[in-house]
C-alpha cells in the first residue's frame, strides 16, 4: 500500500521537559504515525503544547475545562485533509507513564488517533463506531510495529 503525501508542520511550544518530548517526536516518526494513518493526501500541522495550553484549546473549543491529550481541528477532507493536532505533553507523558508505555509508543498512537478524528472517524458517536475507530487504530498500530495499546 503506497503511503499519502503529507506536508506536516511541527510545533513545539512552551512545555517542561522540552528534550524529553521532542527526542519522542522526532519529525521523521511523526510523518511515519500520520501517513500510516491518511486515506488521502494530507496538509497537517502537530503542535506539542503545555497544560496551560492545552487546558484553554479545550475549554474554549469543547468547553471542557482540563487539558487533554490530543485535540484534532479538522478544516477540510477531501480532496485533501487539512487538520491541527495538538497534543498536551505532560498529559501525554502522564498517561505514558501510568500505562506502561514508552512516551514515544503513546505519541503514536495518539497522532493515529488524531488522524483518524481529522478524516471523520467518531468514538464518541456509538458504540459499534468506537469499536470500529479502535480496531483501525490497533491495526495501524500493528502495521507501525506498535503492540495494542487498548491491552
Amino acid at each position: 500500500m503506497a503511503l499519502q503525501k503529507l506536508q506536516l508542520s511541527l510545533q513545539f511550544g512552551d512545555i517542561p521537559y522540552a528534550a524529553r518530548h521532542r527526542a519522542a517526536l522526532p519529525r521523521h516518526a511523526v510523518a511515519r504515525a500520520i501517513r500510516h494513518a491518511l486515506a488521502d493526501d494530507a496538509e497537517i500541522t502537530v503542535r506539542i503544547v503545555g497544560e496551560e495550553e492545552g487546558r484553554e484549546l479545550n475549554k474554549s473549543y469543547r468547553k471542557k475545562d482540563y487539558a487533554t491529550n490530543v485535540l484534532t481541528f479538522d478544516y477540510e477532507q477531501e480532496p485533501v485533509v487539512m487538520a491541527d493536532l495538538v497534543l498536551c505533553a505532560p498529559v501525554v507523558a502522564r498517561e505514558a507513564k501510568e500505562q506502561g508505555k514508552t512516551l514515544a509508543a503513546h505519541y503514536a498512537h495518539l497522532l493515529v488517533h488524531g488522524t483518524l478524528h481529522a478524516q471523520g472517524w467518531d468514538h464518541e458517536t456509538s458504540t459499534a463506531d468506537a469499536e470500529e475507530m479502535e480496531a483501525y487504530e490497533v491495526a495501524i498500530l500493528a502495521g507501525l510495529g506498535l503492540k495494542n495499546p487498548y491491552r
